[in-house]
């Protein structure tokens, strides 16, 4: 499937603002329902807004190697994103889908979607808010919820490195019970899927779902609103 070569070389903290202007569009009844998807060229280490820098990341191995920190909107821990890491966003009117106000059903309610869309034996939501596949994870999630609106994004590993995680994050305190307290590397798994068919499949689905990308072209390419850079609060606390 096609992927806009400037979408895919815009840094982590346009692309989460991109995320957060898709957000506001819904939050303001603006649009019923949207998604898109993004990657990162190189490694990023993307934080909770309620993260402890110190405690969940590396901080000398990310300035050594000249790695971006990045604090987004939404809650969860820390997370490094880099190739092979594919990123998606939805963003969902609660006004129209009122069952999804409630957390637990709007992660079930998404993440069962993704499960059905990707089609790939023994997939399964694990921990309430990941993704598993053979007991390892293969894409973690978030949520940002407001009056009208929430925006649930997350990431999908098809060729990541789990050694990123490794080098730039500490093991976290809090962890899901199917962790089984393994590290990063073996803890982290990859989907079998190439990026092209994570993206037409999330496309199909959220597609016959009703929702729709957020501009022309390929809604996966992430041809969607901009960001005005007043209202973002994703934003960079270590810079390269």
């Amino acid at each position: 499937m096609y992927q806009n070569p400037e979408e895919t070389g815009r840094d982590a903290e346009e692309q989460l603002g991109r995320d957060w202007a898709m957000f506001q569009s819904v939050e303001a009844g603006a649009s019923g329902s949207l998604y898109r998807c993004w990657e990162t060229t190189g490694p990023v280490v993307v934080v909770g807004r309620s993260s402890r820098i110190d405690a969940d990341v590396t901080l000398d191995a990310c300035r050594d190697d000249g790695v971006p920190v990045v604090r987004r909107f939404s809650g969860g821990g820390a997370v490094v994103l880099g190739p092979g890491c594919l990123n998606y966003a939805v963003a969902l009117s609660i006004v129209s889908r009122p069952e999804l106000a409630h957390v637990g059903t709007s992660f079930e309610f998404i993440l069962g979607r993704i499960v059905a869309a990707l089609d790939v034996p023994g997939l399964s939501v694990a921990g309430e808010t990941d993704l598993a596949l053979a007991m390892r994870k293969v894409s973690g999630n978030a949520q940002r919820r407001g009056r009208r609106a929430l925006l649930h994004h997350g990431t999908l590993l098809y060729g990541f490195d789990p050694g990123l995680a490794s080098r730039y994050l500490n093991e976290p305190v809090r962890q899901p019970a199917y962790r089984a307290a393994r590290r990063h590397e073996e803890f982290l798994g990859t989907l079998p899927l190439s990026a092209d068919a994570i993206r037409t499949r999330l496309e199909a689905a959220w597609e016959a779902c009703g929702h729709r990308g957020p501009g022309p072209g390929p809604s996966c390419a992430g041809t969607g609103h901009m960001h005005n850079g007043a209202d973002v609060p994703a934003r960079t606390l270590f810079p390269v």
